[in-house]
């Protein structure tokens, strides 16, 4: 979980621990009677290891004699929900409309810094390779197949590409090159596609080697969005941080990350490397 959403959570555990207090209940155990829950679920809401629902909430106000404070507190609960969306939520209903809500934050976005560890970034992929990815994101989540939908709304965000004064710093490790979606033909297309794109004026193309010494670990994937935004993925959930100070550890770890990359050329050699690799495999 993002530390902003945390930090909001262990909050919100105290002020309920503090009502409880106020209210008599001298014990968590005592608490827990009172509202026929189990005393554990009351430990993890008082320090932040559980989301209350909106429904704990108005029991936990009602019980305190706090009713006053139930709006502010549900209004609190709303926000953590915001930094922390788990994706079974969020592509409910397929992954297209996560695919335009994208294209609303690059719209706003004049710098790009980019690191994905494992993957092409979404905005550099052919068609084939996004739609590979897709049929993933499907299957793993069992949610609508809208793949062809989604490959085609996230191909939308290539005009940027080529659009308004944009600057896009991307890395990426060297297993992007390697992680296999699709089989060779696929990846040599992809690969293909990223020796094209590295010649763009606004494009910043580095690729960290597997033997780079590093500065820091590799971490997850994220994307910041000028100074105002960070998304990270992870398997069950995208966070977003907007807390300033929380950002600029994103901003440290990317410029950290930044000097074990290579440029230019060498981008170049790893990348017809990899298609070299592709060449190598069978293709049935």
């Amino acid at each position: 979980m993002s530390t902003q959403a945390e930090e909001a959570l262990h909050a919100l555990g105290a002020r309920l621990r503090g009502f409880r207090k106020d209210a008599g209940f001298a014990s968590g155990r005592a608490f827990a009677r009172a509202t026929a829950w189990q005393e554990s679920k009351v430990s993890r809401i008082e320090n932040g290891k559980q989301r209350p629902t909106e429904e704990d909430i108005r029991v936990w106000c009602d019980k305190t004699g706090q009713n006053d404070h139930v709006g502010d507190l549900i209004a609190i609960v709303r926000h953590v929900d915001e930094l922390w969306l788990e994706w079974r939520r969020l592509l409910q209903t397929g992954a297209e409309q996560r695919q335009k809500q994208g294209l609303q934050v690059y719209a706003k976005t004049k710098v790009f810094r980019i690191w994905h560890p494992t993957v092409v970034w979404g905005t550099l992929q052919t068609a084939e390779y996004a739609s590979e990815t897709f049929k993933q994101v499907v299957s793993y989540y069992e949610i609508p197949d809208d793949a062809e939908a989604a490959t085609a709304k996230r191909l939308e965000r290539q005009q940027y590409l080529y659009r308004g004064d944009r600057i896009f710093n991307v890395l990426l490790g060297e297993q992007a090159l390697y992680t296999n979606f699709g089989g060779p033909e696929i990846m040599k297309g992809q690969l293909d596609r990223l020796l094209a794109v590295m010649r763009l004026p606004r494009l910043s193309l580095g690729i960290l080697p597997r033997s780079a010494p590093t500065s820091i670990w590799p971490g997850n994937s994220f994307s910041m969005f000028d100074d105002r935004l960070v998304q990270v993925e992870t398997y069950s959930a995208e966070f977003s941080v907007s807390q300033p100070r929380e950002i600029e550890l994103y901003a440290r770890a990317f410029a950290l990350l930044r000097q074990s990359a290579v440029y230019g050329t060498a981008v170049r050699d790893l990348i017809l490397a990899a298609i070299q690799h592709y060449d190598r495999m069978p293709t049935d």
